[in-house]
């Protein structure tokens, strides 16, 4: 699959499926910190707080997914967009529905119209 060639069917309910079976967002990006995930980028089913909370003081099940863990060097990615990431993760999770159903949408609306 190419980026340029429009989504199949069969993909679309993959991504549809996917979303679905994933955590209910929203999303929010986190920035946390402690001695053991020093400089935790973490994407959270909360917003973050601002205070930059350390392990015990955050809920762990809170965190979905991690761009930075960098002491021990847990998750660290070579071109530093960590932050950028988690930014992207969390507002997929309410965008991929959302752009599905507009797909979905559009190609009703165009099998719709009457043939030229």
């Amino acid at each position: 699959m190419s980026i340029t060639e429009p989504l199949t069917g069969e993909e679309l309910e993959e991504l549809e499926v996917l979303s679905q079976a994933a955590t209910p967002g929203p999303w929010h990006v986190r920035f946390l910190d402690d001695d053991y995930a020093m400089n935790l980028v973490a994407v959270s089913t909360v917003p973050d707080t601002g205070l930059g909370e350390r392990w015990p003081r955050f809920d762990h099940h809170e965190i979905v997914a991690a761009t930075l863990v960098q002491q021990p060097r847990y998750v660290d990615c070579a071109d530093e967009l960590w932050d950028e990431n988690a930014r992207f993760i969390a507002a997929a999770r309410d965008a991929v529905p959302r752009l599905v159903a507009e797909i979905r949408r559009l190609r009703a609306l165009e099998e719709s119209r009457p043939s030229a």
